[in-house]
């Protein structure tokens, strides 16, 4: 009977002493207490080493798979003679490895659970066995194994490293706040010297390019700036030049200043280099991610996020408002609307929408690149497929959103036209309804004349006259009936005094 056994160094084979122990198995732990009784129990007959660490890893995810690999199907051809496959038996540790083998060999396999303790035999004084092997070599041999193994189940590949794409990003962003900062100093330095030259040419760059060739302005005219600037503005600086209002400068100010050239001019290249660099990156690790929304915005979410396995965590809500928190928090803390994008708002594909419509671009960019993400972080292919298709999708939902409006008045006009509204019946004025007064008016009569003014004076103030009087006799009759009563009052008080009096005497007597 013989047993095959891998090891991180190769395959093994082993050939059983007295077969007869494999039907007691549970006293097979016996024959393994001592190397000597293991090298009594089994002789090693073959072993095949693996060449370097791809194949070593190839036969084992072979093995793991449960799929024989071609150097173990010509080891095994190699040290197993016809005679011998169709007379002994293989003891094969994995059910699924053996099966392949028996079919692909025709050999007779055994690898049920009686196998496991010979296994476990075989494991433990291994280092006896396989003579040259040393535990030291094989505890190397089996955490490199291993490492390459766990690579190849994640599909982890050196390539696939989103840490570089988060440095590379950060120092993107860095060296633009840089070059920002050294250019604005630049023209204002140079300014003083030549202030006509910041309007004429804008680009940081080819500003420092042409002060690192002219010098001072005085050499406009001798100098040749056609590797720098096309003939339109280098004329139009050339006349500037002759006229410009700058102060003169020494000769040690303007070595400071190409100084200064060229260090915007040196990291300008390094820019360009390391975004280069970034763009390669992002296709080998996101590139469904990147032709969706393009590489410095992938970037950004991704160094946002902390790494690509986070950002596919992530659901489309939070990839939409990625970059937002704050505005999202203070929204929610003062019951206000809340935010609509954040870094996804730099795609191109939220730029080619109007006003009205980025937030429900937003919206479906997410969707889509959440899509991506989770491909590019958990799928097995690396091609830009999913992030074509999504993107084809968004642009034709697109042009169907802008073109909405147009289609809506297309379909007005193409209906039936309301007609014309008008009433059944209509009533008319009628005439005979009306009252009249009984008396005819005369309408010949001339009408009488007007008195003049003086008489109408005069009759008014005789009026006036004749109701003062009218007053006057009242108001005296008044004071009249008064007097008279205020006397007979004072009259009949005396009387009635008078009869007291009298009264009161007859009393007395």
């Amino acid at each position: 009977m013989l047993v095959l056994y891998e090891t991180p160094a190769g395959f093994a084979l082993f050939k059983l002493v007295d077969d007869g122990k494999m039907e007691h198995p549970d006293q097979i732990w016996k024959e393994f207490e001592t190397a000597e009784k293991a090298n009594k129990a089994v002789k090693l007959k073959a072993f095949q080493k693996f060449e370097n660490t791809t194949d070593a890893l190839s036969a084992v995810t072979g093995i793991v798979e449960g799929k024989m690999p071609k150097s173990l199907k010509s080891f095994l051809e190699s040290e197993i003679s016809e005679k011998e496959m169709k007379k002994e038996s293989l003891v094969i540790a994995d059910p699924k490895l053996g099966s392949s083998i028996n079919k692909k060999l025709g050999i007779k396999v055994l690898s049920d659970s009686s196998v496991m303790d010979l296994y476990r035999g075989i494991r433990s004084q291994i280092e006896s066995l396989i003579t040259g092997l040393s535990h030291a070599d094989m505890s190397a041999m089996a955490l490199g194994l291993s490492h390459s193994l766990s690579r190849y189940k994640l599909k982890f590949s050196p390539d696939k490293v989103d840490t570089m794409i988060v440095q590379a990003i950060g120092l993107l962003d860095d060296l633009d706040k840089e070059l920002n900062t050294y250019a604005m100093r630049c023209k204002e330095w140079y300014g003083w010297h030549f202030p006509e030259m910041t309007k004429i040419i804008v680009d940081n760059l080819a500003y420092a390019r042409v002060v690192k060739v002219m010098g001072l302005r005085t050499n406009a005219q001798n100098a040749d700036l056609s590797t720098v600037l096309p003939e339109e503005l280098e004329a139009e600086l050339k006349e500037a030049a002759e006229i410009s209002m700058g102060t003169e400068i020494s000769d040690e100010d303007l070595q400071n200043i190409h100084a200064l050239c060229d260090q915007v001019i040196r990291l300008t290249d390094y820019r360009t280099q390391l975004y280069e660099y970034l763009k390669n990156r992002m296709q080998a690790i996101a590139p469904n991610l990147t032709s969706l929304v393009g590489e410095l915005v992938g970037a950004r979410l991704i160094s946002h996020a902390g790494s690509l396995m986070n950002l596919a965590k992530q659901p489309a809500s939070t990839v939409q408002i990625l970059g937002a928190e704050k505005a999202l928090f203070r929204a929610l803390k003062t019951k206000h609307d809340t935010p609509k994008y954040g870094l996804i708002y730099h795609a191109s594909l939220i730029g080619q929408a109007g006003p009205k419509l980025k937030g429900k671009v937003a919206r479906m960019v997410a969707a889509k690149a959440a899509i991506s993400i989770r491909v590019d972080a958990l799928g097995d292919k690396e091609t830009p497929e999913v992030g074509i298709e999504n993107r084809a999708k968004i642009e034709n939902r697109l042009r169907q959103l802008e073109n909405r409006s147009a289609v809506g008045i297309s379909r007005v006009s193409s209906s039936k036209q309301q007609k014309k509204f008008e009433p059944a019946h209509v009533q008319k004025y009628n005439a005979a309804a009306d009252s009249t007064m009984n008396g005819k008016m005369d309408v010949d009569a001339t009408p009488k004349a007007k008195r003049p003014i003086e008489e109408v004076d005069g009759v008014v103030e005789s009026e006036k006259k004749e109701k003062k009087k009218k007053k006057e006799k009242k108001a005296k009759l008044e004071n009249g009936e008064a007097n008279g009563d205020h006397k007979k009052e004072k009259k009949e008080k005396k009387e009635k005094k008078e009869k007291k009096e009298k009264k009161h005497k007859k009393d007395k007597e």
